[in-house]
């Protein structure tokens, strides 16, 4: 494993036990540039998750929790008439820092949720007819409850899409659980340092961007993608972003595992994150009681895996 990935995933493992994949996969997002989105119960420890994430990597850090009541300009920022000046000034919402969590973002009104799609495909949001930046690096962390849970409504597929991964943390494993019981997480939080800082993650950022992948890697993700399209089992198949969010996964994922070249194991160890939430079962498929999870492995067994040399 990388050195560097490898000493954030050690502090980050101080706080979250037993969850190797979902810190991995996380940190794989990030250093693509992608957004994740973590759909679990409450109380699995995705707040905390997020927390370890922006201390480890020396990121400003904002949390929102999402309720029917929160606006646009709560995110977005708004301006304020100041009576000392006589004049308006702008006031910044919650968005404007390097790792944002939205916390049940599928307890909010639609609206609020089409405010952040702006901010996660383009990086600035425009308020009042003026476009302000975000700071760099940005990413947003959201968290959703299970669909069906009281006070909840579905994300609309344009804002799915725009999250590179969804994970779920699940319940930890019985000596996980004991480790959590034997442990205070306010007190192992403080006790997560800064590893790498911002510079740093720009500078791998750049590095994982330019990764070397054979003709075969960009074959091979187009062939999975047909795969989905052109399957009985699914409504719904990966689109052109999905495609690129395979390709920006597999380049991370590489990266994290000490390479500086793209294999075709790396394309399966990402792929269930990145296609899970955007590919759609039909009625028939849900009906008869198909796996989404046995579906995406039999995709990966369809289509012939290519021989790609360092």
């Amino acid at each position: 494993m990388n050195e560097q990935v490898s000493r954030v995933m050690a502090e980050i493992k101080k706080v979250i036990h037993g969850k190797d994949d979902v810190i991995r996969l996380t940190l794989c997002a990030i250093l693509a540039g992608g957004h994740v989105l973590l759909e679990d119960i409450p109380g699995v420890g995705k707040t905390t998750l997020a927390v370890a994430i922006s201390r480890s990597l020396s990121m400003q850090y904002r949390r929102v929790q999402f309720t029917p009541d929160v606006l646009p300009g709560d995110l977005l920022g708004f301006s304020l008439y100041d009576r000392d000046s006589g004049s308006f000034r702008f006031q910044e919402g919650a968005i404007y820092t390097n790792l944002f969590l939205a916390d049940e973002i599928n307890r909010t009104s639609p609206k609020t949720q089409s405010a952040l799609l702006e901010v996660m495909e383009e990086r600035h949001a425009t308020v009042e007819g003026q476009t302000r930046e975000l700071p760099s690096p940005f990413f947003v962390l959201a968290t959703q409850n299970p669909f069906g849970s009281s006070g909840t409504q579905k994300l609309p597929e344009s804002q799915l899409d725009r999250f590179m991964i969804c994970l779920s943390m699940g319940y930890p494993a019985f000596d996980d659980a004991v480790a959590v019981l034997k442990g205070d997480s306010s007190l192992d939080l403080a006790n997560v340092r800064a590893v790498i800082g911002v510079d740093e993650l720009l500078q791998m950022q750049s590095i994982v961007h330019d990764l070397y992948a054979d003709e075969a890697i960009y074959e091979y993700i187009v062939s999975l993608t047909e795969q989905t399209r052109d399957s009985r089992y699914f409504s719904l198949g990966l689109s052109p972003r999905g495609s690129i969010a395979l390709m920006r996964m597999a380049r991370a994922m590489a990266f994290v595992s000490g390479r500086d070249y793209v294999i075709p194991e790396d394309i399966h160890d990402i792929f269930h994150a990145v296609a899970g939430h955007r590919v759609h079962m039909n009625a028939r498929t849900k009906a008869e009681g198909e796996l989404l999870s046995d579906l995406l492995n039999q995709v990966l067994r369809q289509v012939p895996v290519p021989r790609v040399g360092a």
